[in-house]
């Protein structure tokens, strides 16, 4: 796993934790294969590029999940990437009450999880995810973010 930080890293998890948040998704959504994740840190204006050329919007949201596409035959473990957005994970743990390390590890799960191919469009899906989420995060000590 490979984490890069394009912000100050005051107030930003390790890539140590980053890891351990990723390998209890892989453990939680029963991934048995070996699976690498790049995780790239960024600031609300990066965040905002993403989100506005990926998904039409034009807003820094917390997390954005790129699924690997990879060609036929070729044969890696990556699963794909992540891109969290720094100030909008601080500012949500703030608004939400939440200990921000909890809402970075939420973030890194649940980012984990969509590019295993969970997704929360639909109602069952979006409570499937959320359960397994909550279940996975508790295996980490961190209480229940949805409830």
């Amino acid at each position: 796993m490979a984490v890069s930080y394009a912000v100050a890293r005051a107030g930003v998890p390790s890539t140590a934790s980053f890891r351990q948040w990723v390998e209890a998704a892989l453990r939680g959504a029963r991934r048995r294969k070996r699976a690498e994740v790049a995780i790239r840190i960024v600031d609300a204006e990066e965040g905002l590029a993403l989100n506005r050329d990926y998904r039409g919007k034009a807003y820094a949201t917390n997390v954005l999940s790129f699924p690997a596409e990879l060609p036929p035959g070729v044969d890696l473990p990556l699963i794909g990437d992540l891109a969290i957005c720094a100030p909008v994970v601080a500012r949500e743990a703030a608004e939400q009450g939440k200990k921000p390390r909890d809402h970075w590890a939420h973030l890194t799960v649940h980012g984990t999880l969509h590019l295993l191919g969970y997704d929360h469009i639909e109602d069952g899906e979006a409570e499937a995810m959320e359960s397994l989420e909550a279940s996975i995060l508790a295996t980490l000590g961190i209480a229940d973010p949805y409830a």
